[in-house]
């Protein structure tokens, strides 16, 4: 429902908010005052097309901002995805529309205070607000509503079976799509297989291994510099002790110094343990050296392993580059080829049990579609019946109405039809669609008695203007009625000019709009403020309804006879 709508420049607004309430709201003043400029900010929250001069002179842009309490699931449907996160991001259970207008007619939508584009505004505010008057756009929302009014007066059951079709009309669909998705991949299935094959090959040929890897690129260094550690190893071998014994290596050194400290052992105990460790790094520089000499030996160069160790790596490098660039990217990208081919050579299999529950769904669907359009067709007349019926009591007696089914080349997500709902609002004049033909005055009314026949509306705020054109008396009692019971459960904005529904209001506002006085600059143009009545000011504004001043003692009592027969 609407909790706040707030107004800047608009028209002959200069600022201006209204807190609507539950159930019938009235929205009087008199005539020229702005009562269809608040229909016409409710309009541009809704995604409506700005008219001409409508940011008040002066003024460099108009703006409208509406609080709406969030019906539970409203934001499930699948074209509001983009809108649902947003939309969470602010207070719990309300959103924010809002709407600028520049004087040179641009517009600019916002979303909880980000910016939207103005579908998004349509998308969501209509489903929030159900606007029924003079806009000629809005006529679009009356062929939405049709049948959805038509399968609120068909009862519970119908709603029931409604939803079950079309989650069964979704399973269709999402069926469909997998199935025509295993054709396209069956269609390549051999070439995809054939590929896998090569790739899952390739990689098991090699069988790599990142140890392997590490172990080959030491050994490439190893063979690629052969010379050098010969080289290396030789000196080394040479100074530590020299293959001919006329040598004078490290190892010969250290062994005269340990005999010359042994010819004095025992002489003191600090030198016989330095010649102990003296003895260490003799039989250790003994072992190093021949261990080089080994190392030396052991060192050949071989052309032919270098090239067997160098076309493997380049096989690693090759492997790696297609595959994510490391061993282990390799060995997970062969691990999903080998699911993949398992999928495809079962993907026949696959494309059979597909079809077969695609074909299961289109008969579930189909038959549910026809139990919904039976359900349908038999209550159309009826409906037909009793709108006809309401209609004779809001000033329309001689007007036909007619609910006409039309079917579907294929289903929808509503059904096998589409619902057109005629009107000829006069004896001799051929029916219509009400959409087209009627009136904001008609048009309203038409939905206020199809709303109280059928008693389903996807909208908690309901929004007439004109509803009262051309009725008065009795019939304008009937009219406010039906908008009271209306508004049990729902919100329900009725922007009126007759004292009869006025008095059925819980809550009431006013617009009056104030001249400029004699003494304001040249060219200043008149104001409209926005006011919510007390007690006393319903009072005095129902006398003004009336034709009479609140000072008219019998005006008064009219009245205030008229609040309390409400």
């Amino acid at each position: 429902m609407l909790l706040e709508l707030r107004i800047e420049n608009l028209l002959l607004i200069d600022r201006a908010e209204l807190r609507p309430g539950d159930g019938l709201n009235a929205i009087t003043g008199e005539t020229g005052a702005g009562k269809t400029v608040l229909a016409h900010a409710l309009d541009l929250l809704l995604g409506g097309k700005p008219r001409s001069s409508i940011v008040r002179p002066g003024a460099k842009e108009a703006y409208v901002e509406g609080v709406f309490e969030l019906p539970p699931g409203v934001l499930e449907a699948p074209e509001l995805a983009d809108l649902r996160e947003r939309c969470a991001q602010g207070d719990e259970g309300e959103v924010v529309l809002a709407r600028r207008v520049s004087e040179e007619g641009r517009t600019r939508a916002y979303v909880q205070g980000r910016s939207a584009t103005v579908a998004d505004l349509r998308e969501l505010g209509g489903r929030l607000v159900a606007f029924f008057g003079q806009h000629e756009h809005r006529r679009l929302t009356v062929a939405s509503a049709q049948l959805e009014l038509l399968d609120g007066f068909c009862g519970a059951e119908h709603l029931a079976l409604r939803d079950r079709f079309a989650e069964a009309h979704a399973r269709v669909r999402e069926l469909t799509r997998d199935l025509e998705e295993l054709k396209g991949r069956a269609g390549t299935r051999d070439r995809d297989l054939d590929l896998l094959a090569f790739e899952i090959d390739e990689i098991d040929q090699l069988g790599p291994s990142e140890a392997e890897e590490e172990s080959l690129r030491a050994e490439r260094e190893r063979l690629r510099r052969v010379d050098a550690l010969r080289a290396a190893a030789a000196a080394g071998s040479e100074a530590i002790a020299p293959e001919h014994s006329e040598g004078s290596g490290v190892a010969l050194t250290l062994a005269e110094a340990e005999r010359m400290a042994d010819s004095v052992g025992g002489a003191d105990a600090q030198l016989d343990s330095l010649a102990e460790r003296l003895r260490g790094l003799r039989l250790e520089a003994e072992d190093l050296g021949a261990e080089m000499r080994r190392y030396l030996g052991g060192l050949e160069a071989d052309p032919a392993r270098l090239h067997e160790v160098e076309e493997r790596l380049q096989a690693y490098d090759r492997v790696k580059r297609k595959h994510g660039g490391t061993v282990a990217s390799v060995l997970e990208h062969a691990q999903a080829c080998r699911a993949e081919r398992d999928r495809l050579t079962g993907a026949e299999v696959a494309l059979e049990r597909a079809a077969a529950a695609r074909a299961q769904a289109v008969e579930e669907s189909a038959t549910l579609a026809a139990e919904l359009s039976a359900g349908r067709r038999a209550a159309a007349p009826e409906l037909a019946q009793r709108v006809r019926e309401e209609l004779a009591c809001l000033a329309m007696e001689g007007a036909s109405f007619s609910v006409e089914l039309e079917g579907r080349e294929q289903l929808s997500s509503t059904g096998a039809e589409r619902v057109e709902l005629m009107l000829a609002p006069n004896h001799g004049v051929a029916a219509t669609p009400v959409r087209e033909s009627a009136s904001g005055g008609e048009l309203s009314r038409v939905m206020l008695a199809l709303m109280t026949v059928a008693g389903a509306s996807g909208s908690r705020t309901l929004v007439f203007d004109e509803v009262d054109a051309g009725v008065g008396g009795q019939t304008a009692r009937a009219v406010g009625e039906r908008l009271r019971a209306l508004g049990a459960g729902r919100q329900v904005l009725c922007i009126t000019h007759l004292p009869q529904i006025a008095a059925l209001a819980e809550t009431h506002f006013r617009i009056a709009k104030s001249a400029p006085g004699p003494r304001s600059p040249a060219g200043e143009v008149p104001v409209a403020t926005v006011e919510r009545l007390g007690d006393p000011g319903v009072i005095e504004e129902l006398c003004r309804m009336l034709g009479a001043e609140a000072s008219d003692a019998g005006a008064r009592r009219h009245a205030e006879e008229l609040l309390a027969a409400a």
